[in-house]
């Protein structure tokens, strides 16, 4: 398996990918704004296609709308918790520019299912060289505000109290988290985001409330899905993003069974 160049670079995308939407996710499920993830993983389709339009790198494209997606969600604050409405026209108004810079590019269906499903045995070169710039930086930057982030999650009043801004680190929050979406689309496609990073990290807080091992565990439980989701697809010839997205399911579904009462 490992004697094919596609195969070494899924599982080299894969392992960035899955650590990064591991450790982003779980402070996105402990902040419970995993709508967040769903909005800008819909918005991150339009700026795919969007920049195949004027012949750009689609990761880039998702990079930037993404990245002024989340900059504007963090900026309204509690203004848009709960309106699911609003948020709903968005995706779908974002759905509905994709199909149309598809058209207008000319491009076939079978782009078009790589950006909803993911494609990761066709990672190219340019997007894992990419991909190790971008996870990195992600994880640097989530660990430089990892501290006020968190004492703006559980106590916002308190840190509010304390000079500590939660409507700023909410900001550079979910622009993190644009960043970490931008990453998985290239794994597990727009329509199945939530499968790397959403589902190990709320596996993980069922498992242990304590923070450093449950942000180790997501990590792990991501990377360990991504990875064996792309060799059980070698050898069954299913797709990979199926697998992973089983995996997802099978891992949150032991955790709730055998979650400490």
């Amino acid at each position: 398996m490992l004697s094919y160049d596609f195969m070494i670079r899924a599982f080299m995308a894969s392992c960035i990918v899955a650590v990064v939407a591991g450790i982003v996710g779980y402070f996105l499920v402990l902040r419970g704004q995993t709508f967040a993830g769903h909005g800008l993983s819909h918005i991150a389709f339009a700026g795919a296609t969007g920049a195949a339009l004027f012949g750009l790198s689609p990761l880039w494209g998702v990079l930037g709308l993404t990245l002024a997606a989340g900059i504007a969600m963090g900026a309204l604050g509690e203004r848009l918790s709960g309106r699911d409405v609003t948020i709903g026209v968005v995706v779908s108004l974002s759905l509905g520019f994709g199909i149309l810079f598809l058209r207008l590019t000319t491009t076939n269906a079978a782009n078009a299912t790589s950006l909803l499903f993911g494609s990761v045995l066709a990672v190219s070169p340019a997007t894992l060289s990419g991909l190790t710039v971008l996870g990195p930086l992600t994880l640097i930057a989530l660990a430089v505000i990892s501290r006020p982030l968190l004492f703006a999650t559980l106590q916002p009043e308190l840190a509010e109290a304390k000079g500590v801004s939660p409507r700023l680190f909410g900001i550079l929050f979910l622009a993190l988290v644009a960043m970490a979406v931008s990453q998985s689309i290239q794994i597990v496609g727009v329509l199945l985001v939530f499968t790397l990073l959403v589902g190990p990290p709320a596996a993980a807080q069922l498992l242990t409330n304590r923070l450093v091992p449950g942000i180790a565990l997501s990590a792990l439980l991501a990377l360990a899905q991504a990875w064996l989701g792309i060799t059980i697809a070698y050898y069954t010839d299913w797709p990979a993003s199926f697998w992973i997205t089983a995996l997802s399911a099978l891992a949150y579904g032991a955790a709730v069974a055998i979650r400490p009462r």
